[in-house]
């Protein structure tokens, strides 16, 4: 109808992007079909081109068909998984048909996202992984028969809930089924054409890769790669890149890099918005005390006694009551450092009493990998001591 009314009156493509101050570009892509109208192209359009409400008309009955086929696609996709035999599934899918056929808000997704983002702190992990098997194989069945941009919305959706089947998987220490999950869940945020999602992703593999066995040259490779995509960028997703860049360089040996990488970290969280850094109970945001876990860790393995302990003491200040285990998890840099600068004695007993205070449920392989690091640290004339071998024998089990 557009290209109809514009060759009818004459206008080049370029005449009508001046005339609207639409690119011709864009405008280009509408007439293909490639791009979806805005309200207000198709009202500056119809005035320009004197179409008398036709274009006006024609959008808004686009948009509605458009409706009618996305319903038409969420229940043709959820009918097969109503029989499926795990109930998580069943019940998601007839919760899907119902929010279809009442024209009910199609962002709910992004609220999901959001959801698991708090749960993941709080509800237990094979809950979880419970109710993402089920929004998972919904997703499955959706994406392939959703266009446009509904369909960037769904693939950015898979790959953040694929981050968190990824980080439950290095939790339950199943390294060679979490590599997979980053894999698929960075080809997903590709796919989506979402630079933030394509960050975010890379950015928890990086993290991570500090934690599973990676070697860390790897790990740095992988925050390198998509480095190019934060410059000028304050974001939740940037700062949780250069963190596990940072940690990474650190247990290189590269400390100067991983400093000046720490100190970068510190420049972007100071320009953070304050909904990013109020999110305290969220894997998606970034609040005060991720930065100073990070700074913890990074000057811990430099031996900067001082530092590490400035920042391990405002992080256990900062930590919320719900994230019990990271607030272990800094102590233990804490202890890391005190043996680097020759506190042997202490570090161990300090280590010791934290793994033993912790409750047995919040034992998991990231906790073990930080303890090892503590070990890691002794001395080889110091491993002798009861209290090593104390702690060894906490971290074993």
């Amino acid at each position: 109808m557009l290209r109809r009314h514009r060759e009818l009156s004459g206008f080049s493509l370029r005449r009508l992007g001046a005339m609207t101050q639409f690119g011709f570009t864009f405008l280009s892509q509408v007439e293909r079909g490639e791009r979806r109208a805005t309200e207000n192209l198709a009202q500056r359009c119809d005035e320009a081109l004197r179409a008398g409400g036709a274009l006006i008309d024609a959008y808004r009955n686009e948009i509605s068909s458009g409706e009618d086929m996305k319903r038409r696609t969420i229940l043709r996709a959820m009918g097969p998984l109503a029989a499926s035999p795990l109930p998580l599934v069943q019940w998601e899918a007839l919760r899907q048909g119902v929010t279809a056929s009442l024209d009910l808000d199609t962002d709910q997704w992004d609220q999901a996202v959001a959801d698991y983002g708090i749960a993941y702190y709080r509800v237990p992990a094979s809950q979880m992984m419970d109710n993402l098997r089920a929004d998972i194989t919904v997703l499955q069945a959706l994406i392939p028969d959703t266009l446009g941009t509904a369909k960037g919305q769904l693939l950015r959706t898979v790959a953040r809930l694929s981050v968190i089947v990824a980080l439950n998987m290095v939790a339950a220490g199943q390294t060679l089924t979490a590599a997979r999950w980053w894999r698929d869940s960075q080809n997903y945020a590709r796919a989506s054409g979402d630079a933030d999602t394509v960050v975010l992703t890379r950015a928890w593999d990086v993290v991570n890769g500090c934690y599973d066995g990676r070697h860390p040259a790897s790990v740095v490779a992988l925050a390198d790669d998509v480095l190019p995509l934060i410059e000028g960028r304050a974001s939740a997703s940037a700062c949780g890149l250069l963190a596990g860049r940072a940690q990474a360089l650190s247990l290189l040996g590269r400390h100067s890099e991983a400093v000046t990488t720490v100190r970068r970290l510190a420049d972007v969280t100071a320009q953070l918005p304050h909904g990013v850094t109020e999110e305290v109970d969220s894997l998606w945001g970034w609040p005060e005390h991720r930065l100073r876990h990070t700074e913890a860790w990074v000057y811990a393995h430099a031996g900067d006694l001082s530092a590490a302990v400035q920042a391990q003491e405002r992080a256990v200040v900062l930590y919320p009551t719900s994230l019990t285990r990271l607030r272990t998890q800094v102590q233990l840099h804490h202890a890391a450092a005190l043996i680097r600068n020759g506190h042997v004695p202490d570090g161990l007993r300090l280590a010791a009493d934290l793994l033993e205070q912790l409750p047995p449920e919040q034992h998991n392989e990231l906790l073990r990998t930080v303890a090892r690091q503590v070990i890691d640290a002794v001395p080889h004339k110091e491993r002798r001591r009861p209290m090593f071998r104390e702690v060894t024998d906490r971290v074993a089990t």
